[in-house]
């Protein structure tokens, strides 16, 4: 069952596509990533799902076949990458002035209001005023006030930026619980190795485009060619870089002091030849190792290593 599908969505901005076919579909219960480099599109797609920017050609569906976001929302989270929190206000007045929007109201707002704020780590800072929290402290605040209503679908944008490793772990851990107990989740995030940890699902995006999308382990299986492998000798090797290019199949040698770094296509086998090479240039190893391929290894491969303003 799906609690959102995208279908061939595009959006204009004046006569430039800035979303071009994006098509998916996300699993109730499942944590979504979104992945891309700056200007890919996520940000714009992500204003669409939530109803802040209108689709122009194409439809968002979510669960029981509802086409409206109006009549959807009830049912939505947000946690925008900007904090959006009301400094003088204290966390608990935050919470309760956002769960109330949602009709909330008496007991119940309160019991949201402290359900939340234990959920999120901030049960002793409730009476504290905003403006004297912490960068981490404001996060995790921030993501109470997006989850009190109890939202089917939660949309996180760049939850972790710029916070201590001890509220962005505690933040990992929410994300992780809060499916479990059933949400459904859209998460974006420059670190990749968070993405790679938590997401089920992960689609990755560029220039407007969908140009890769499956789990982690399919990505880095089909998308990953090479097999790379790490050697150490236990001596300094001269002009071994040069003997290594010189056999068949190899596609990239680096030679650093007595590491030596090289790959080859995954249907080739070079390992003892390799070997060999080495050894008859007067090369002694002390270990090697087969890399395993990362989404980070992934994402660069296909996105390219160029920097994107």
């Amino acid at each position: 069952m799906y609690i959102l599908q995208a279908k061939h969505l595009d959006k204009f901005y004046g006569k430039t596509k800035v979303i071009k076919d994006v098509s998916f579909s996300i699993k109730k219960g499942q944590i979504y990533g979104l992945l891309g480099p700056n200007g890919a599109g996520k940000s714009t797609l992500i204003k669409m799902i939530a109803g802040i920017e209108k689709v122009d050609e194409g439809e968002i569906i979510f669960e029981e076949e509802v086409k409206n976001i109006n009549r959807y929302k009830r049912n939505m989270g947000i946690l925008t990458q900007d904090i959006a929190l009301y400094p003088s206000f204290t966390a608990h007045e935050n919470i309760s002035f956002f769960c109330s929007l949602y009709s909330y109201r008496g007991k119940e707002l309160r019991k949201r209001v402290d359900r939340a704020s234990e959920f999120v780590g901030l049960t002793d800072c409730k009476n504290k005023k905003v403006e004297e929290f912490s960068g981490g402290m404001m996060r995790r605040l921030h993501l109470a006030c997006a989850i009190a209503h109890t939202p089917k679908l939660i949309i996180m944008d760049e939850p972790t930026v710029g916070i201590d490793p001890q509220s962005r772990n505690h933040i990992l851990k929410s994300v992780k619980q809060l499916k479990n107990e059933g949400a459904s989740i859209i998460y974006t995030s420059h670190y990749i190795e968070e993405i790679e940890e938590i997401c089920d699902e992960i689609c990755i995006l560029d220039k407007g485009e969908i140009i890769a999308k499956g789990n982690s382990e399919y990505l880095k299986s089909y998308y990953m060619r090479n097999n790379t492998y790490i050697i150490i000798l236990k001596n300094k090797v001269d002009n071994i870089e040069n003997a290594i290019k010189k056999i068949d199949g190899i596609s990239y040698v680096s030679v650093s002091n007595r590491e030596i770094k090289c790959s080859c296509s995954k249907g080739i086998n070079i390992l003892q030849k390799l070997v060999n090479t080495i050894c008859n240039n007067g090369g002694v190893i002390e270990s090697i190792k087969n890399e395993l391929p990362t989404l980070e290894n992934v994402f660069l491969n296909i996105t390219g290593e160029k920097l994107r303003n």
